[in-house]
């Protein structure tokens, strides 16, 4: 039995084809309004998640959780996450996207640490979750 060396290749190519989209920010929905932000989000997660107002309050190093939308991409792994109290600068490296898209008008929690030595704090984002 024979077996064609184009199947074989055709085979191995198909799955780089999928494999483009690199996640990320897409900015092809604009974000909610600032008052909009806790719509349909409730549950026992509210007491442990803070607000930005709060997060820029705490300490250098300090664990911070939010809720709210990723606007911007400044490039570098530096994006604009915004919630009902205000907005603060964070760097995601894109292993954290895990190849997952976010729009700026999904509501998303992130996990990370605050760095207060860079001018303005940032938030070093460890986890995503949607």
């Amino acid at each position: 039995m024979k077996l064609s060396v184009a199947p074989l290749i055709c085979c191995l190519l198909i799955p780089a084809a999928y494999a483009d989209d690199n996640g990320g920010l897409k900015k092809d929905a604009a974000p909610p309004p600032p008052h909009a932000l806790d719509d349909g989000y409730r549950g026992a997660e509210d007491a442990r998640i803070m607000t930005i107002k709060q997060a820029k309050e705490m300490h250098d190093g300090a664990t911070i959780s939010l809720r709210g939308n990723l606007i911007d991409d400044q490039g570098n792994d530096k994006y604009i996450f915004r919630d009902k109290t205000g907005k603060i600068d964070t760097i995601i490296p894109k292993a954290v996207f895990d190849g997952r898209t976010v729009e700026p008008d999904q509501m998303i929690s992130i996990n990370g640490s605050l760095d207060k030595k860079m001018t303005p704090p940032v938030v070093r984002v460890d986890h995503i979750r949607k």
